[in-house]
């Protein structure tokens, strides 16, 4: 999962990086009538981006799954391969091979195709938030970090609002 996470997010900073670097660039030769041929550096990264990020991707059906009573990792696996499997260039079987753990599915990133082990997806995503670091990012001096937190609502928020006992959970998403 920390991999997924990882790798989601260096493919949102390649994304960033070829655009501002590259694609920008051309458009300010363009602008000043430089003679230039324009050079496609490979802005596919946003089909990866979708598969992990857009609803019924991979973080939303894993979000999704974590609602579910009786899930489970295989559960949640099953639903990404009938979602994903065949219908997105991305996402594929894993090829065999020699690594240190079983890869349940493939996704093509920039760098890559890389492996993937949904085990214990489910109980990391449910890994509450700890409501003490939530108090202190709520009263934090830094604005943006004080503004991210703002609507958050701890336990204990919740509870005197409603009047009853404190809720424990939560999720990555």
């Amino acid at each position: 999962f920390e991999q997924l996470c990882i790798n989601y997010t260096n493919e949102k900073l390649q994304q960033f990086f070829n655009h501002h670097m590259f694609v920008n660039e051309q458009e300010e030769y363009k602008q000043e009538a430089i003679d230039w041929e324009f050079v496609d550096f490979g802005m596919d990264l946003q089909a990866c981006l979708d598969l992990i990020e857009k609803p019924l991707g991979i973080l939303s059906m894993l979000e999704e799954e974590c609602i579910v009573p009786k899930a489970t990792d295989q559960t949640y696996l099953d639903k990404l391969q009938n979602q994903h499997l065949g219908k997105n260039p991305k996402y594929g079987k894993p090829k065999p091979g020699k690594k240190k753990y079983e890869a349940h599915f493939e996704l093509g990133h920039y760098a890559g195709p890389v492996g993937y082990n949904v085990g214990h997806w489910l109980e990391k995503n449910k890994d509450p938030v700890n409501e003490t670091a939530v108090k202190v990012f709520k009263s934090s001096a830094n604005e943006l970090l004080s503004k991210v937190w703002a609507d958050y609502m701890t336990a204990e928020e919740q509870a005197g609002q409603k009047g009853g006992k404190k809720k424990k959970g939560g999720s990555f998403m």
